[in-house]
């Protein structure tokens, strides 16, 4: 129905897009103003507001004074036109041949390019929190990395009801200097989001062997390495090798060697090559490669088409259990590269 409604008036799936556009971006960040919703959708203000004056006129808005939030029929709406949106969209065919490439559980690709749209990332994060809050099941130990992809999630999730049982811990030291991206931070926001619990672990990316050998002895740490073991879910971020080398303040010689042994990604403070093979890891305690295997949840998220590159170098030998979430500027690239070879 959808496909023949289409070939009759196209126009009608363009304008039905957009507004289903709207209405999840309103789902997304609402309660929102009619400026800023403008700025996320694209739109001028004039034709913002005849947007919401049309949706709050078939009730799947409603309008206050601190913004624009959906209703439950809204809600509803959303939920009977999502596959046909992204079938219609072509979002669904790319997630397909990209999980068959990858050889990984299912690739889930939101509308956009991370990098040329601020948007995207939040998409991004609304649909890792879906993939979450659905799969997480019984699941008891949560890791998160660090990043404004991860901390994307939190504000996305809902809280429910097994999510007490939940904690969330750093899968590793911090990376950088801006506090709100530390996975220590992360972890406490996807508690209070979710209703879980949370535990703090501080620890240094770069240390001298003998530092790190002491530091390995403490109780804390050796409670973390207890947690790791028993970690039921892992989200994590993918990063481009040169720009996470520098990010860490990495010495130039050893930035040099690291381009010079073809490193494209970086996951977990390993950097991979493009054909996934590990070419240099930091010495820190954190998740591990040799965890993944054993880790029922992974859910992987980066977007944007210039990580393109770096994703596929982390996916080479992503353990098979993998959620990818990513946009379309990554997925297509990512296609392109994939048929080439």
């Amino acid at each position: 129905m959808m496909e023949a409604q289409r070939k009759l008036v196209p126009e009608m799936m363009e304008l039905m897009q957009e507004r289903y556009r709207i209405l999840k971006f309103v789902k997304m960040a609402g309660p929102i103003g009619r400026r800023p919703l403008g700025q996320m959708t694209g739109l001028s203000e004039r034709e913002t507001r005849t947007m919401m004056d049309l949706l709050r006129g078939q009730n799947l808005i409603q309008i206050a004074k601190e913004g624009a939030s959906i209703t439950v029929d809204g809600m509803n709406v959303l939920q009977a036109l999502e596959t046909s949106m992204e079938d219609w969209s072509g979002r669904t065919s790319i997630a397909k041949k990209m999980t068959q490439f990858l050889g990984i559980q299912s690739v889930k690709v939101v509308a956009g390019n991370c990098d040329s749209d601020d948007t995207s990332k939040n998409l991004l994060g609304m649909e890792a929190a879906k993939q979450f809050s659905a799969k997480i099941g019984k699941g008891k130990v949560v890791a998160v990395t660090g990043g404004s992809t991860i901390a994307s999630i939190p504000p996305q999730i809902e809280k429910f009801s097994d999510a007490k049982n939940l904690l969330f811990i750093a899968a590793r030291g911090g990376v950088g200097d801006v506090i709100g991206l530390q996975a220590n931070v992360i972890a406490a926001s996807f508690a209070e989001a979710s209703g879980g619990t949370y535990s703090t672990f501080y620890y240094p990316e770069s240390l001298s062997e003998e530092a790190h050998e002491a530091f390995r002895k403490e109780p804390s740490v050796l409670k973390m390495l207890e947690l790791y073991e028993a970690t039921d879910c892992v989200l994590h971020g993918i990063g481009d090798a040169q720009t996470m080398a520098t990010m860490r303040n990495t010495p130039p010689e050893e930035q040099r060697m690291i381009r010079d042994r073809g490193a494209k990604g970086e996951a977990f403070g390993y950097y991979f090559d493009e054909n996934g093979n590990v070419v240099h890891r930091l010495r820190t305690v954190g998740i591990q490669t040799e965890h993944l295997a054993e880790i029922p949840l992974i859910i992987s998220v980066a977007g944007g088409s210039g990580k393109a590159e770096a994703i596929l170098a982390y996916m080479a030998s992503a353990p098979k259990q993998t959620i990818l979430v990513t946009d379309e500027g990554a997925a297509t690239e990512m296609l392109k590269m994939l048929v080439a070879k």
